[in-house]
Parts: structure tokens; C-alpha cells; sequence
């Protein structure tokens, strides 16, 4: 992938194997005995290995950093808040609220929030507070959107392993060992703008349920986006029903927008979840929304239940109190999206130069790249693109020092810092990477 003599990595694996499975802390980071990576050091859009190699990053911890690594903005205001604060009382502070009345100047779709540590806590919370509102049970999500690992959100459709010539549909599989059965009672799966898929769950189950669940852009799915009118139908088949309508913008919260998707769309939901970017790095989520959604959170006996040790601890929000003042009060957003989209003529000249039908989806700060000669609608029109041809391009960028996730269903993720690389630089590296992986299919 990069160095073949990588004897720091080597030894720093066998080690690691010694005391985790695979090696790793988290299996998506265990790329195989050749590949796995271990990072020495990072600082604004490059991370260094174990042995010296540096890259440009445009994986960024899977879109948490949205400024650059080791930002000294952020880290700062971290630091005099260990210094002055300490890192976490098990009461409240004066920054819960700094950070939510911050949110709200950003967000107008959010009147209350909660806070939690990860992508996954915020929707277990968003969720379970839609439950607990509504009175009902079932949850509808839509291919190719992930939201967290828990077991009710991990069954998935397998387009890995559909068939299309002889499978109406692909099958609904649980996303590894270990997950019950009976988490899936009460989930329903439909494709991404599929109107009719809509009308039949609601029509089939629509008294019982709860919420839809949605990523507006596919964050897991190369940044394939719902159309403007299929995000109208949600709202409105929600409002209709007496459903929520849930917007999971982990990923895309502060990244695409000050608002996030839902600023690009101008369709606000009932509850919103968000992690990432909202903290440069640091590890901060929240959900919130509808302030009688939100109020049903209570010590009531009928009342939602949310809570957590280190639920709103200082490093957390002091971290997404400089982050969001950062995005809301600079010009980083237009540095951001100019970055993307330079990189992307960059990127479409070496593709029309070897002949590679190619579409980009999704915002600026993080397309997607499908090979192929249109933009996909959904999960299944994955499918169809060729994410061979990808995967080995990627590869070649990775041997050169251009970092990525070599699987297309991830997007490119631009921070501010991106705004200073040098892209003629990426073009050479990107001309050769696709020369090569042509060669290499044959």
C-alpha cells in the first residue's frame, strides 16, 4: 500500500496483536497484515505513520476534522478549560448552555438539545426520544444510511451480495456475529428516493410508526443525496401520520453547512442528531430538536430516560464551543468548499484523461466518486458503478501518500486546511495512480 519496509508498523502490529483482536482498537481501522496503519503524528490535513511516511488525509477520522488536525484554536480553549475547569464534576456547567444557544443560532431546526459522546449514543437518544413521544414502536431507515452500532441499526441490505438479475431486493442481514434476531422486529428498510417504498410502509405499519431515520446525504454511501422532492415526502408523510421525522447529520452537521443538510435542503426535522465535526476531533454528539419532543426527556414515570458519566464533560464542550464559533464567525466554510471543489476539477481532468466515465455527488466538503455515467440515486445504483476500478485507483494514491478510504462508499472529506495543498502536486499523483490501476486491470 505505501512502504513495503515498514519495520515500526510491523513490530507496532505484532504487539497489538498481542493485546486486541485484530490488532486494532477498532476493527474498520485493521486494513490487513501489509496495510494497517499507525499514525505517529498529525497536524492540519496531513498525518505521519510510524514509519515517516506522511500523508495528505482525506479520510480526516472518517469527517470529524473540519478545520485541520491539532487546529490551535481548538486545542487552546481545551487546554484553558482543563487548566481553569478541570475535566468533568458530574454536574452541570455554564458551557452546556453556550454550546446549545450556539447551536440554535446556527441550527434554527434545534429549540432543545442533550448531549452524549458519540454518533451512536445521539441516535439511541434521538430515537428512543421519538418512542417515547409518538408511543410507538417501529423505526424506518433507508438503504445504505449507517446510524451507530447498535444492534437495531445494524441490519442492513446486502447489495454486497445482491444479485440484481435475480433478487427483487436485496436481503435484510444482520452487519456481523452477535446481533438478535429480535432487534430487527421493529425496523423497516426502503430504498433512498423510493416514493412508492414510502407509501407502502406507511400504508402496511404506518399506526405504529415511530420515526424515519435519515441520512440526507449518505455519508457510508459516497455522498449519494436524497432529491429535494423525496425530502419534501418525508415531511409531509410524517406530518400527516403523526410520525417524527429524524435527520441523522452526524457527518454532515457543520460540514455542509452552518445548518448542516438540512440548511442545503430548507426542510427542518423533528429531531436531528450530530457528532463530528461539531468538535474538530474531539469526541462530543448531541441530538435535539422540537422542544415537546425533547421535553418528554424527564424523571416522569412515563418520561424518556438520557444520561451519562461523561455526558457534556469539559473537553467535550469546550472543544465545540471554539469549533462552532470558528464555523460560524469565519469565512472556513467558503476556504472549505473552494478546497473540495478545486480538488474535484483536479480529480475530473485525470479521469477524462483516461477515458473514466466518472460523476461526483454530494456537497463540496464531501463528495463522493462514482465511475460511471450517472450520479447514483440509491444504494442499489451503487451497485452499478465500478467500485473495482476505484478501490485499485485508491490504493495507488495511498502508495504515493495521498491517504483515503479505498472503498467508494466513503466520501473525500475537505477541512480548511486542504485549502493550502498543492494541486498540481495531486494531479501527477492521480494521473499516475489511474495510469497504473488501468494497467493493473488490464
Amino acid at each position: 500500500m505505501s512502504k513495503t519496509n515498514k519495520p515500526a508498523t510491523n513490530a507496532l502490529l505484532k504487539q497489538a496483536h498481542n493485546n486486541m483482536p485484530l490488532g486494532v482498537a477498532d476493527s474498520y481501522r485493521y486494513w490487513g497484515e501489509d496495510n494497517t496503519v499507525f499514525v505517529k503524528s498529525s497536524l492540519g490535513c496531513t498525518i505521519t505513520d510510524a514509519d515517516d511516511q506522511q500523508f495528505i488525509d482525506f479520510r480526516l477520522a472518517y469527517g470529524p476534522i473540519i478545520l485541520g488536525y491539532r487546529d490551535s484554536r481548538v486545542d487552546q480553549a481545551v487546554i484553558s478549560a482543563i487548566t481553569e475547569r478541570g475535566t468533568i464534576s458530574g454536574f452541570s456547567t455554564d458551557l452546556d448552555s453556550q454550546v446549545v444557544e450556539l447551536i440554535k443560532q446556527m441550527c434554527p431546526n434545534i429549540e432543545k438539545m442533550r448531549f452524549a459522546n458519540s454518533g451512536t449514543e445521539a441516535v439511541i437518544g434521538a430515537v428512543r426520544t421519538a418512542r417515547g413521544f409518538t408511543g410507538r414502536n417501529k423505526i424506518v431507515v433507508v438503504e445504505g444510511g449507517f446510524h451507530g452500532l447498535y444492534d437495531e441499526m445494524m441490519w442492513k441490505s446486502d447489495v454486497d451480495n445482491w444479485d440484481s438479475t435475480t433478487e427483487a431486493a436485496p436481503q435484510i442481514a444482520a452487519f456481523g456475529g452477535g446481533i438478535p434476531e429480535a432487534s430487527r422486529e421493529h425496523l423497516e428498510t426502503v430504498p433512498l428516493n423510493d416514493f412508492a417504498a414510502i407509501d407502502e410502509v406507511f400504508a402496511r405499519v404506518g399506526d405504529d410508526i415511530a420515526a424515519i431515520v435519515i441520512e440526507p446525504i449518505l455519508g457510508n454511501c459516497g455522498s449519494i443525496a436524497s432529491s429535494q422532492a423525496y425530502m419534501h415526502k418525508l415531511r409531509e408523510i410524517c406530518d400527516a401520520n403523526g410520525s417524527l421525522l429524524i435527520m441523522d447529520e452526524v457527518k454532515t452537521g457543520f460540514r455542509v453547512a452552518k445548518g448542516g443538510a438540512q440548511a442545503l435542503y430548507g426542510i427542518h426535522a423533528d429531531l436531528t442528531t450530530y457528532a463530528k465535526a461539531m468538535g474538530n476531533g474531539y469526541p462530543v454528539a448531541a441530538f435535539g430538536g422540537r422542544s415537546d419532543v425533547m421535553d418528554v426527556i424527564s424523571f416522569n414515570k412515563k418520561g424518556v430516560t438520557h444520561g451519562g458519566t461523561y455526558t457534556a464533560n469539559i473537553i467535550a464542550l469546550s472543544a465545540a464551543k471554539a469549533t462552532l464559533t470558528i464555523l460560524n464567525e469565519s469565512d472556513a466554510f467558503d476556504s472549505i468548499n473552494k478546497a473540495g471543489a478545486d480538488i474535484q476539477q483536479v480529480l475530473s481532468r485525470v479521469f477524462n484523461r483516461h477515458g473514466i466515465e466518472h460523476k461526483f455527488a454530494g456537497p463540496d466538503a464531501m463528495f463522493g466518486i462514482h465511475f460511471g455515467n450517472q450520479v447514483p440515486e440509491n444504494y442499489r445504483d451503487w451497485k452499478q458503478t465500478d467500485s473495482e476500478l476505484y478501490t485499485q485507483f485508491a490504493l495507488n494514491l495511498i502508495e504515493k501518500g495521498i491517504m483515503l478510504e479505498p472503498d467508494s462508499r466513503e466520501p473525500w472529506f475537505i477541512c480548511e486546511s486542504h485549502k493550502d495543498i498543492d494541486l498540481v502536486k495531486l494531479e501527477e499523483i492521480a494521473n499516475a495512480a489511474m495510469a497504473k490501476a488501468l494497467v493493473e486491470r488490464g
